[in-house]
């Protein structure tokens, strides 16, 4: 796997989904809950995700 800051972020998504992973089922599904609203507002431009990528080309 490469470090570049693509990698990054996406290893800290794959991170963030194995911590939810390993939480009892009800809470699974409210931090499930949780990081789809985030997603879902980052994809749509609104959102407060910490993405190197958009840091490093100043766009935000």
């Amino acid at each position: 796997m490469s470090h570049t800051p693509e990698g990054s972020f996406d290893d800290s998504l794959v991170s963030r989904l194995r911590v939810v992973e390993e939480q009892p089922l009800a809470t699974r599904a409210a931090a499930f809950d949780a990081m789809y609203e985030e997603l879902s507002r980052e994809l749509e431009g609104v959102g407060g995700l910490a993405d190197p990528r958009a840091s490093a080309s100043g766009d935000r």
